[in-house]
């Protein structure tokens, strides 16, 4: 299934444009290409550039907060 998706995507590797105000993104080759999967046996399996470092900037957000939704209850509201 990932192989599948990378070849769905393929064509548009390259397409987007890269935030230059941001060093750490800068410096990324917009024809990069990467996804991975963890399965819950603890199983990770990838296609593409899935385990070249790359900076998570913003996105890092909704994993923190995910995070703590997932050890907080209602109280955090």
């Amino acid at each position: 299934m990932l192989e599948q998706i990378a070849d769905e995507v393929a064509p548009l590797r390259g397409a987007g444009t890269v935030a230059d105000y941001i060093p750490a993104l800068a410096r990324v080759d917009p024809g990069r290409f990467g996804i991975a999967l963890a399965d819950l046996d603890g199983g990770v399996h990838g296609v593409g550039d899935w385990e070249t470092p790359f900076s998570v900037q913003s996105i890092s957000k909704v994993f923190t907060l995910a995070l703590v939704l997932a050890g907080s209850d209602e109280a955090l509201w």
